[in-house]
């Protein structure tokens, strides 16, 4: 299995630039204009792409008013029904072949998550360039085996997950001849706590696998996604809408534009902080190494005269012998008369 996947032109794995998917999920509130503009955030905030949802009602699960389908204490969507949500929060799939269009026009990546087969094929028939799975979804196999038959990356989210369960669903991908797939480290939670989102699992999880690693997001705010990025994430994933204050099933957890940007910002700076394994001088760090500490003469000292901790201090500015010398120059003498204030110099001692 590679270490790295294609999307398209772009190559996503270790040491090549975080793929930032922007997920628009819910937040257009059945308002077709309103998920053109979330789109068009996504590209004004630097966003690589935008995955839409791939359901219906129907495809989720069945009408009924039975306890098994009523949303239990615990989650931002408690008491409702799970036909009934769903309802709210589906895409209208006459939407995404024009969502998809737009977002290429704008230079990003379009493609979605499938939550069966009918999914699949209706997405084959937009052509997208890749397909993310949901952590719910993870168990189920036989929707694993057919989004690998299309041939295309696949981007697989562990929330909930055991390593049982994420093994399992790894060798579902491998056996069906699975070449492309990614991992993404996940706390399905909404939102999720910082404190429960265990960001070293993903180092564990790209040598176990050998496979790329990156992180789906619930979290409020910027910092967790910045920091995955630093410990090595190289997809994020994050929801998005235009104003948490619009409602939605989605809204509380999202980023709004500005901060949207305000994280890919972040996760930019923090590659380039990351570099390479060096231990060269940067050119300003040359430049400063002249204020470091050194040996200076601190007292006026006659030829002949014996070096001292008195006579001879460590202190900046860096012109003179480095300080790791004193133990050896002190008891030897003066060469010359020599003023205070002057570099030591190996031609100063006798």
């Amino acid at each position: 299995m590679t270490t790295f996947i294609q999307i398209k032109k772009r190559s996503i794995g270790s040491g090549k630039p975080a793929y930032v998917i922007a997920e628009l999920s819910a937040n257009h509130n059945q308002n077709y204009e309103k998920a053109v503009r979330i789109i068009r955030a996504a590209s004004d905030s630097g966003a690589d792409a935008v995955k839409l949802q791939t359901y219906t009602p129907d495809t989720m699960t069945i009408e009924s008013q039975k306890k098994y389908f009523q949303i239990g204490k615990g989650t931002i969507w408690e008491g409702k029904n799970l036909y009934d949500l769903y309802r709210e929060a589906y895409t209208p799939w006459e939407w995404q072949p024009k969502l998809k269009i737009l977002a290429e026009e704008l230079g990003m990546d379009c493609f979605s998550t499938p939550f069966d087969s009918s999914a699949v094929r209706f997405l084959e028939g937009m052509n997208v360039p890749a397909y993310k799975i949901a952590s719910f979804e993870l168990v189920d196999h036989a929707l694993l085996r057919c989004v690998v038959r299309t041939g295309k990356p696949i981007i697989l989210s562990t929330g909930m997950a055991t390593l049982i369960e994420i093994e399992e669903a790894v060798k579902a991908v491998r056996d069906t001849g699975g070449l492309q797939l990614a991992l993404l480290k996940c706390t399905s939670a909404y939102p999720a706590r910082p404190e429960e989102m265990n960001l070293n699992t993903m180092a564990d999880m790209a040598e176990r696998f050998g496979l790329p690693v990156g992180l789906s997001d619930h979290t409020l705010g910027i910092a967790v996604p910045v920091a995955a990025v630093a410990l090595g994430a190289c997809i994020v994933e994050k929801h998005l809408t235009l104003s948490r204050a619009g409602g939605g099933p989605d809204a509380a957890f999202s980023l709004e534009p500005q901060e949207f940007k305000q994280m890919v910002d972040a996760i930019r700076i923090a590659e380039q902080a990351a570099g390479n394994v060096s231990y060269k001088l940067t050119d300003d760090e040359a430049a400063s190494r002249a204020f470091r500490r050194s040996l200076f003469v601190v007292q006026d000292v006659k030829a002949g005269e014996y070096f001292t901790e008195v006579n001879v201090r460590s202190i900046r500015p860096g012109h003179g012998l480095p300080p790791k010398y004193l133990r050896e120059i002190v008891g030897k003498k003066a060469s010359r008369q020599i003023q205070r204030g002057t570099p030591l110099a190996w031609d100063l001692i006798g």
